[in-house]
C-alpha cells in the first residue's frame, strides 16, 4: 500500500500534542481590530484545541505529525 499524502494546508494550521490532542489557532485575528478590545484581542492569541467531533477528521489529513 502507498503512502498516505498529508494535506498541506491542515499541517500548517494544525497541530498534534502528545496526548494526541489536536491543536489550532483562534480565528479573527488578521484584520479590523480596531473595534475589538485589548482583552479579546490578548485571547485570540492564545491557541485552544479542535472540539472532539472534529478530531478524527483533522487526523486523517495529518497522519505522520
Amino acid at each position: 500500500m502507498s503512502k498516505m499524502k498529508t494535506h498541506k494546508g491542515a499541517a500548517k494550521r494544525f497541530s498534534l500534542t502528545s496526548t494526541g490532542k489536536v491543536k489550532r489557532a483562534k480565528a479573527y485575528k488578521s484584520h479590523i481590530l480596531t473595534k475589538k478590545t485589548a482583552k479579546r484581542k490578548r485571547n485570540l492569541r492564545k491557541g485552544t484545541y479542535i472540539a472532539a467531533q472534529e478530531e478524527k477528521n483533522i487526523k486523517k489529513l495529518i497522519p505522520y505529525k
